[in-house]
Formats: structure tokens, C-alpha cells, sequence
């Protein structure tokens, strides 16, 4: 494919879709556009072969063909307009929502897996507890891995994105420098023909007004004038479209700059911050199955500690309890003197009570011999 820059009257000459202009930017001439020669245009810039381009192609330039002056630089001014939709197609911001949302419920798991563990009390609940939170951990640690592994996989496609937006602008950057200088031959080569003619032919023509002082002749110059105007003003609009050019090009290195940089930043998460990621939540189970350990040793020990002191407390009272037994008497001494006391106090009532009954029966028996004599005399009484 020739690389060589045509210029061409034919407006409609040389412009390509945006669908093949991609491919004719593999081919495009790099051209590198200097700053100062951003703001003074002129022919340094070009080759010795460029130059005789533009002097051979501005020698054909007709400014008395009204459809020519219309569609001079058309082809150009097309190309640009291709351009900046095929680069407006590529130059847009990258939705990167779906991969904040898969973050923001990461980091929501991640944060569950450090809750506290529940306040629950006694041997058994430790044991059962603990084995519910383990099995907790572990499904949130699957939950989040899933969502690592997800999220690593649209990162991955997002950056194969940018890789090819980035070839891509450098594509667009190429093309945008071949129709710039495309641009700037064209404007050479119209400001050379307007300068010429307005030099020349409108000179002359506006002397042959004068020497004729016919209308017509004055006619013929004020239109020649007014073509070199519409000239003129198309020319500044292609240095319009040129500046838009230029514009274009540190547009595009500045989306690509973005670009790269985004895509270095997902290469560090994907290399870095993920793996620390995964790494974090292997030790976060890690700590979690040390800590549940470490909370039943610690139940262990505690119970142990409590059974020991009970069996000391019941050994202490039970031996004690045994000693006093042992030294005990058969008979406790106070029972003996309880006993000997209330004997004698029945051998000393008994006695009362047989004294007491010797009195009575002495007392009878007197009562006896009275009634008795009574008696007695009674019955002499009576049979005497």
C-alpha cells in the first residue's frame, strides 16, 4: 500500500469508513508534529518531495470553479469526521460498577469473618458452639473465594479491554498525525494558489477594469475577489478542522496514558492485592480454629480446675467428718453421765416412793387396829 500523502480536487477521493480505516492505520506514515510547528504553518515541515507535491497540486487549483472552492479539502475534512467517530467509539469510560459491586459485598464478608465469637457458657454449648462458628467461617470463606475468583475474572477481561483500546489510540494517533499533515499540504497549497492570484490575476483584472472602465471588466474583477474571499474562508475552515486535529492528538494520548494506567492497576490487583486477599482469609480461618482451641483448652482447664477443687472440698469435709468419728468412745461420756444421772435419780425416787409406802402401810395398819377394836367393842357392846 502506498504510503504517499495524494491530494486530490475530488471530494469524495480517498475517504475510507471507519470499519477500514483501522486497518489503512497499520500503514499510515508516523509523523511527528514538533509545538512550533503547531503555530506558524509552513513548509519546513515537509519533504522535498512533499513540497513538490503540494507546488504541482496548488498550480491545479481552479478558484474560479465555485465547486471546486466547495468541496476543496473535502476528502480531508471527511477522513477527520471518520476519525473522530471511529476514536469516539473507543474513547469511553470503562463500566467498572459490576466489579465495585462484587467488592463492596467482598469486603462485607471479609468483615463478617471478624465478627466476635458468641457468648456462649458451659462445657457442651463451648464445644457446640464452636463447631457452628468454624462451619461459618468456612461457608463465608467459600462465599468470599467465589467472589475473589469472580471478580478476578472480570478484571481480566476489562484489562484485555484496555489492552486492545490501547493499540488501538496508537492506531488513532498514527491515522490523526497522516491526515493533519494531509491537512496542512492541502492549506499550503490553497494559501500559495489565493496569494498567487490575488498577486496576479485579480491585479490584472482589477487594472483591466480601470483601463477599460467597463462594468463587465469591473464585474469580472469584484467577482474574481469575491471567489478569492470564499477561498479564503474555506481554507479557514480547513485550518479549523486542522486545529481539531490537533487537539485530537494529545485527547488521544491522554485517554491511552489513562488507560495504561488502569490496566497497571488491575495487573497489581490481580498479581497483589487479591493474593493478600485469599492469604488474609486463610489466616483469618486459621486464627479463628487456633482461637476455638485455645477456648476449649481454656474450658478444659477451668473445669478441671473446678472438679479438683470440689473433690478437695468434699476429701476435706469427708476425712474430717471419719477422724471425729474414729475418736469417738463407744459410749460418749456425756451420754454416761446423762445415764448415771437419771439412775440415780429413779434409785432416789424409788426410794421416796417405798418410804412413802412403809408410811402409808404403817399408817393402815394402825387405822386396822383401831377399826378393828372399834369393831370389837362395837360387838361386846352389843352382847352384853
Amino acid at each position: 500500500m502506498d504510503n504517499e500523502i495524494k491530494l486530490t480536487l475530488d471530494p469524495t477521493a480517498g475517504i475510507s469508513t471507519p470499519a477500514t480505516a483501522a486497518a489503512a492505520a497499520a500503514e499510515a506514515p508516523k509523523v511527528e508534529i514538533p509545538a512550533e510547528q503547531v503555530k506558524v504553518l509552513d513548509e519546513s515541515q515537509f519533504t522535498e518531495s512533499e513540497r513538490k507535491v503540494i507546488d504541482d497540486f496548488s498550480a491545479q487549483i481552479d478558484i474560479t470553479d465555485s465547486a471546486m472552492i466547495l468541496g476543496y479539502g473535502a476528502a480531508a475534512q471527511k477522513k477527520i469526521s471518520d476519525f473522530s467517530d471511529t476514536a469516539l467509539g473507543g474513547v469511553r469510560n470503562k463500566d467498572f460498577g459490576e466489579v465495585g459491586t462484587m467488592v463492596t459485598d467482598l469486603i462485607s464478608n471479609l468483615r463478617e469473618m471478624n465478627d466476635e465469637a458468641e457468648n456462649d457458657t458451659g462445657f457442651k454449648k463451648l464445644f457446640r458452639s464452636t463447631k457452628r462458628k468454624i462451619q461459618d467461617i468456612k461457608l463465608k470463606y467459600d462465599k468470599c473465594e467465589s467472589s475473589v475468583n469472580s471478580i478476578v475474572g472480570i478484571l481480566e477481561q476489562h484489562q484485555i479491554t484496555l489492552l486492545k483500546d490501547i493499540s488501538m489510540f496508537d492506531e488513532l494517533y498514527e491515522m490523526n498525525l497522516s491526515y493533519f499533515k494531509e491537512l496542512s499540504m492541502y492549506i499550503i497549497a490553497g494559501k500559495k494558489k489565493l496569494e498567487k492570484e490575488r498577486a496576479t490575476t485579480l491585479v490584472e483584472l482589477k487594472e483591466k477594469a480601470k483601463t477599460s472602465g467597463l462594468p463587465e471588466d469591473a464585474q469580472a474583477a469584484n467577482d474574481f475577489e469575491e471567489q478569492c474571499v470564499r477561498f479564503e474562508r474555506k481554507l479557514h475552515d480547513l485550518e479549523l478542522t486542522r486545529m481539531v486535529s490537533i487537539q485530537m492528538s494529545p485527547q488521544i494520548r491522554l485517554v491511552q496514558n489513562n488507560d495504561t494506567m488502569m490496566t497497571e492497576k488491575i495487573q497489581t490487583v490481580i498479581m497483589n492485592t487479591i493474593p493478600l486477599w485469599k492469604s488474609q482469609m486463610v489466616i483469618a480461618l486459621g486464627i479463628e480454629h487456633s482461637r476455638q482451641a485455645m477456648e476449649a483448652g481454656r474450658a478444659v482447664t477451668d473445669m478441671t480446675n473446678e472438679l479438683l477443687k470440689k473433690n478437695a472440698s468434699a476429701l476435706k469435709q469427708a476425712t474430717v467428718e471419719i477422724t471425729k468419728e474414729a475418736e469417738r468412745g463407744i459410749v460418749d461420756i456425756e451420754t454416761l453421765t446423762q445415764t448415771n444421772a437419771d439412775l440415780i435419780a429413779t434409785l432416789d425416787e424409788i426410794q421416796n416412793i417405798q418410804k412413802e409406802g412403809r408410811d402409808k402401810r404403817a399408817l393402815a395398819e394402825a387405822e386396822l387396829g383401831r377399826i378393828e377394836s372399834e369393831l370389837k367393842a362395837k360387838l361386846i357392846g352389843i352382847n352384853s
